[in-house]
């Protein structure tokens, strides 16, 4: 009789490889959603309670960048703007990327329930659970209303943050939710009107790719029309002040100007570029000015 001993390989992975799986960019964006929830939020919150919210949330995002990555390995790799990520380029295996995701996912959520509360935590595993199974391993190969549903799990960050500060849940945060919701399309489809070929080539549906150029730049203008008013809400309900009001209006103003001048383009992708690039600074500026009109109660006594 002979033994054979399989052999492990050492992993190549750096710490670099690893922070890239948690997709940082959008984690950051993510993070910073979510910190806005929180501070908006009602009532006192306790510096180290508010300090770990947002680490779970942030590490909670991380896991479902790396489960997203593992997932969609396959794919990355025939994406040019994918490409260059570390399973692709074997400096991380497929495995790794399952295991470090699924074990962030963990401490995220449970440290999460046990230190602040269980419904902060029953939104974060929903979040986790939506992006990677119901978006990643379904919507996203399915339909070309993938990044519509799948918006979802992006816009619900604020709501977590709110629920962390408060236990509970109200009108406001499911406003926030919503802005972000109806942001997700013209945002994602903007990209993906100069990305087609590569969506196409992955076997991706993206809207561009089933419907073609001419009904995405409708429907991208069709979701700025509903997100500028929306942006305006908390002004117009009373949850901001005029400083906020003037601020939505002005960059909702720009934001329909672009999709009008996207409906316009035949040729070329410049105001498809400019959309996205636009949109991003669009979505910060706005959170960025409720954070600012919360700003002095945030300084006294918010995190107290």
């Amino acid at each position: 009789m002979s033994v054979t001993f399989a052999r492990v390989e050492p992993s190549i992975a750096g710490v670099g490889d690893y922070i890239a799986l948690m997709k940082p960019r959008v984690m950051s964006l993510v993070v910073f959603t979510a910190l806005v929830g929180l501070v908006v939020a009602p009532g006192h919150v306790h510096p180290v309670i508010g300090f770990v919210a947002l680490l779970c949330i942030t590490v909670g995002a991380g896991a479902a960048g790396a489960l997203n990555m593992w997932y969609d390995a396959d794919i990355d790799a025939r994406m040019a703007r994918t490409a260059a990520r570390p399973i692709p380029r074997g400096r991380v295996t497929p495995g790794e990327a399952a295991g470090f995701g699924f074990t962030l996912a963990t401490f995220a959520v449970v440290t999460l329930g046990l230190l602040v509360n269980v419904l902060a935590a029953a939104l974060l595993a929903f979040t986790i659970f939506f992006y990677v199974a119901i978006y990643t391993m379904w919507l996203k190969r399915s339909t070309p209303q993938n990044i519509v549903i799948g918006g979802a799990a992006g816009a619900l960050p604020p709501m977590i943050g709110w629920a962390a500060a408060t236990g509970s849940l109200a009108i406001e945060p499911v406003l926030l939710f919503l802005i972000i919701f109806f942001w997700t399309p013209p945002h994602f489809w903007a990209l993906s009107l100069y990305r087609s070929e590569d969506y196409a080539r992955a076997g991706i549906p993206m809207l561009p790719v089933v419907a073609g150029a001419a009904e995405t730049r409708r429907q991208i203008l069709l979701y700025t029309l509903i997100l500028a008013p929306l942006g305006v809400a908390p002004w117009l309900l009373g949850y901001a002040g005029p400083v906020y009001g003037a601020a939505a209006v002005l960059i909702g103003g720009v934001l329909i100007a672009l999709a009008l001048r996207v409906c316009r383009e035949r040729e070329g992708h410049r105001a498809s570029r400019q959309l996205f690039g636009f949109s991003i600074l669009y979505l910060f500026l706005l959170f960025a000015m409720l954070l600012i009109d919360r700003l002095p109660g945030a300084l006294f006594g918010h995190f107290a």
